[in-house]
């Protein structure tokens, strides 16, 4: 057992005043506004989901969610006018 540790009433030396650098409490909660949607999912990749999410201790409908944003972002990234152009030519051939 490690012994009591002792105060005593002895000069601090020299003290700076920090400013306040943390975020408000209000800062720290992000959330994207969220619709509710119903989905159906194949039995095998919920199954999936919630393997990982246990491994990683989170929700796996939150894992779900990140996935498809991560997705949509990277898929409304890489449109451009050419290749928006190219699949509307494609589709008035077929």
């Amino acid at each position: 057992m490690s012994e009591k540790i002792r105060y005593t009433d002895e000069p601090l030396g020299s003290l700076k005043v920090v400013p306040d650098f943390l975020p408000r409490p209000e800062d720290l909660v992000f959330r994207a506004e969220g619709v509710k949607v119903t989905i159906a999912l194949s039995k095998r990749s919920v199954e999936f989901f919630k393997s990982e999410a246990r491994k990683h201790h989170t929700q796996y409908q939150r894992m779900i969610r990140r996935l498809l944003d991560a997705y949509a972002e990277h898929h409304s990234r890489s449109l451009t006018p050419r290749s928006t152009r190219r699949r509307a030519k494609s589709a008035r051939v077929a």
